[in-house]
């Protein structure tokens, strides 16, 4: 099976399956996905859209702002595909303008922890509507990377993949950072980002927001349930939507 889903204009579409869970089971495989900006679909060439629609994508949501939507736009409008613009991020900053003289990756945890404490409205809405999804689902935001990494972590972590699991896939962005880097600079010609870090997503980031996590509820599962306010009964959802029992992976 295939982690990466290779596109042109695309940098960071990737497949959730395969990563193993605590009960011996496994995430199911083409059924739920991650991105950086499906509006990049909008000018790819026709041999994107056809390796898109061939995943049978049934929901899309999107994480962005609806200020970074109206400027930069969205999906092609693509027939019985379901999108949900859910903004889990409430604070906005400017990741390439970061003073270099901070550390990134703590700042970084930090931002994280303020989308986890912000946006409990929409990550609830978006842990229900991948429950809930009738075929395969992607998610994403701008890059990829942040908002997009923050719901992927939480979502493995309630189907009980291990924590190295969990950072591994988080730092699989570090391969899409020169096309990112790319990107960024084809839409501002002369410049370079002043921060370093710039598309940057090493494993740290996301352990130290997942310590801070559960230093502050307990563990995923406490805060899903309790301050995102997530019915424990999605999360058995979730499980047995996202995750072949032990005896269906012997039997592949």
């Amino acid at each position: 099976m295939r982690r990466h889903i290779p596109f042109e204009r695309l940098h960071n579409f990737r497949d959730l399956g395969g990563y193993p869970t605590a009960d011996g089971g496994t995430v199911r495989w083409e059924t739920l996905y991650r991105s950086d900006s499906l509006a990049k679909l909008a000018d790819a060439g026709p041999t994107d859209l056809e390796r898109f629609r061939s995943l049978g994508v049934a929901t899309v949501i999107d994480l962005r702002y609806p200020w970074e939507i109206a400027a930069k736009g969205r999906l092609p409008e693509t027939e019985d595909v379901s999108w949900h613009n859910l903004s889990v991020e409430h604070r906005p900053y400017d990741q390439e303008a970061i003073d270099p003289a901070l550390d990134p990756w703590r700042y970084l945890a930090d931002r994280f922890a303020e989308v986890a404490e912000d946006g409990a409205v929409e990550l609830r809405t978006a842990l229900e509507v991948i429950a809930a999804a009738d075929g395969p689902l992607v998610f994403h935001c701008a890059s990829g990377k942040d908002r997009t990494g923050l719901l992927a972590a939480l979502v493995l972590a309630l189907l009980g993949v291990p924590d190295e699991e969990i950072l591994a896939d988080f730092a699989l962005t570090e391969l899409a950072t020169e096309r990112l880097i790319a990107d960024w600079r084809a839409a501002h010609p002369g410049r370079e980002p002043r921060w370093p870090g710039y598309g940057r997503a090493p494993a740290d980031i996301m352990r130290l927001f997942l310590a801070d996590l559960r230093a502050r509820y307990g563990s995923v599962d406490a805060y899903v349930t309790g301050h995102v306010g997530l019915d424990p009964s999605v999360v058995t959802t979730l499980r047995s939507r996202l995750v072949d029992a032990p005896e269906a992976v012997s039997e592949k």
